[in-house]
Parts: structure tokens; sequence; C-alpha cells
């Protein structure tokens, strides 16, 4: 029975029409603190979740303070691991929270960050596989953040290592892997083909253009990706709404950049 309410939750975060999603993460705040597009949660939420994102990303402690209340509904994944950019070794992610917790919020999904190559690898993947039987037993689908980073790691998008680490969450359990694109649509088909569950590409920093945004966006599709996971260039922009907009037109209709560019200029 498990099974049937994986499903049912993966059709709160996966677009049961187009079987994409367009999913913001805002889980920064523990990392980086309260930086610029996330200091009203409960207004940004509400912003993208009319542009048409399909889940947010959230630690706890925002759900519990009431991170919504008004607005348009949204899926809802909690995040469960966590590190913070004063800390000795940023890139060192322990779990903050549990499944049981998540449940009990009232989490559509969970969401696990694995950062291959850190010095605590062996403890971050001992924690994933865990929290993978713990989804199974409660049918909650698990989203894994999957990065090659740490000492060893000189290019953090060469696709040998982005494939590797994709395939790592995959190989353990999780449900979705969210990575880094690798630059080109030839390449980030590689990752796709060798990982036997769907990904979504991570937005990282603010980007120059809203363009170059899109671009990618609809290059990751092309190559494969069922969706995106876009923080920082959706809160941080000067429209969230629209931008979010945009961007679900390239992932669910299979909009160009340009007409997708034009939904900017509305």
């Amino acid at each position: 029975m498990s099974e049937v309410g994986k499903r049912i939750r993966l059709e709160r975060i996966i677009s049961r029409k187009t079987g994409k999603t367009v999913i913001v993460p805002m889980d920064h705040g523990l990392s980086m603190g309260p930086i610029s597009g996330l200091e009203d949660m409960a207004t940004i939420i509400n912003k993208v979740a009319n542009g048409g994102a399909n889940a947010v990303v959230l630690h706890k402690g925002i759900v519990r303070a009431g991170h919504r209340g008004y607005g348009k509904d949204v899926g809802l994944i909690i995040h469960l691991s966590g590190s913070t950019s004063l800390g000795p070794d940023p890139n060192c992610k322990v779990p903050v929270a549990s499944v049981e917790e998540a449940i009990s919020l009232g989490a559509d999904a969970v969401s696990v960050h694995v950062n291959v190559g850190a010095a605590n690898e062996a403890e971050q993947l001992q924690n994933l596989g865990e929290t993978a039987e713990t989804c199974a037993a409660w049918g909650i689908p698990l989203f894994a953040m999957m990065y090659p980073r740490g000492a060893k790691i000189k290019n953090q998008r060469d696709p040998s290592l982005v494939a590797h680490a994709a395939r790592v969450g995959a190989e353990l359990g999780a449900d979705i892997i969210k990575t880094v694109y690798t630059g080109s649509i030839s390449s980030f088909r590689k990752i796709v083909r060798g990982c036997p569950v769907p990904i979504v590409i991570a937005g990282g920093p603010k980007m120059t253009t809203d363009r170059d945004v899109l671009e990618m966006a609809s290059d990751a599709m092309e190559a494969g990706a069922i969706g995106i996971s876009i923080g920082r260039n959706i809160f941080q922009h000067k429209n969230p709404n629209a931008m979010t907009r945009a961007l679900a037109r390239v992932v669910h209709e299979g909009a160009s950049v340009e007409k997708a560019m034009r939904e900017l200029r509305r």
C-alpha cells in the first residue's frame, strides 16, 4: 500500500497532465540566512504558486511558523538536511529533521542533500539510504539533491562526476534526483540516460540574464529532464510570479525561449 501513497503524493509535486515539474527551493535561510527574496516567506510562496510552481522546498521551522494561509495551493517538500555557510565545512550536511516529522507537518515529499565527495560523505550516504527505507515504508516520495562537492572535486559540472552523483541517489532509493546542469544538451542527456529515476536541474546562483535561465531550462528539458528546481533565479527576480510563469511554459508546454521571454514583458 505504501506505493499507492507514494504515487498519490507524487501527483502533488509533478503535474499529472504533463509529467513535468517546476519546484522552487526556499531552504536557503538555514545555510545562508535571510537572503534577498526570502524575508517574507508567505508572500513569495504565494507569488510562485500563482506563477505555476508545482512545489516548494522548505525547512520544518518555516512550515511551523505558518508559511501559507492564502492563495493558490502548491506542493510541499520538507528538507531534512542542513549545514550553514558559517560552519567549518558547509559541504558536510547532517540530518535536521525526520520523515515522520515531515509527514506530521503535511509534507507531500521530503528531500535530502548529499554532497558526493564531502569529508563526511559516508554519513551522508548512510542517511540517504536509511531515509529512502523510511520513505518506502510510509509511502512518501524522496527528492535527493545530489552534487559532486568536496576537496577532490575540481569541477562540479564535470559530466562524469555529475553522472556519478546522480546515479548514487538512484542506487540508494531516491524517487527524483536534483543535480547541476552540465552545460550542454549532449552531456546532460548522458546523465539522464545513466540515471534510472527522473532528474530535475538545479538553478544555482543568480544568473546574469533571464534568457540564460530560460535557455538552461529549455536545454535541460530537451536533454530529458522532467523539470527544474530553481530558487534564487526565481525568488530574487524583480517579478517572481512572471519568472515562474515563464519557466512553467518552458517546462510544461515546451515553449521556446522567445515565447517564454514574452511572459516577462506582460
